[in-house]
């Protein structure tokens, strides 16, 4: 049964489905190329959260 949304709308619907979400939580926060058959992700610039942890030794 196809419910005639891309893959991009069922994420996004799914993220906002949750209590209190926000527009923002559906943002996207990697970027995915492919250059000569090798595939990079990569964490956007502009993401709200980004991976690692914090440096708290200031």
């Amino acid at each position: 049964m196809s419910t005639g949304m891309t893959d991009d709308e069922k994420r996004r619907d799914q993220l906002l489905s949750a209590p209190d979400a926000r527009e923002e939580d559906a943002a996207p926060r990697i970027e995915v190329t492919e250059h000569d058959g090798v595939t990079r992700i990569d964490i956007r610039d502009d993401a709200p959260v980004r991976p690692g942890g914090t440096d708290d030794t200031d």
